[in-house]
């Protein structure tokens, strides 16, 4: 079956750095899309960033373009997120989501506090 996991998450204060990874199984990692999704108390979950599968093209919220970078490691079946200069209003719980046969999928997220 399709398992999803995140990690990485943590404390940090404003300006510094966490790198989030999403580990993937039960699907051909390579042949699909990957994203990563947020979110804060009381706010709906938006996407952060999504890289393709077959050129590793990327689109990012306007919030964190030039911030954060999404990659991914076929090999590995595991997706990144590197997450520079965090602000405050990062603060949430991450999620990674792929979708396959018009099927969403989620991990269990992981939580990302920025806070001095």
């Amino acid at each position: 079956q399709v398992q999803l996991v995140e990690s990485g998450g943590g404390l940090v204060q404003p300006g510094g750095s966490l790198r989030l990874s999403c580990a993937a199984s039960g699907f051909t990692f390579s042949s699909y899309a990957m994203s990563w999704y947020r979110q804060a108390p009381g706010k709906e979950r938006e996407l952060v960033a999504r890289i393709t599968s077959n050129d590793g093209s990327t689109n990012y919220a306007d919030s964190v373009k030039g911030r954060f970078t999404i990659s991914r490691d076929n090999a590995k079946n595991t997706v990144y997120l590197q997450m520079n200069s965090l602000k405050p209003e990062d603060t949430a719980v991450y999620y990674c989501r792929t979708t396959i046969l018009i099927r969403n999928y989620w991990g269990q997220g992981t939580q990302v506090t920025v806070s001095s």
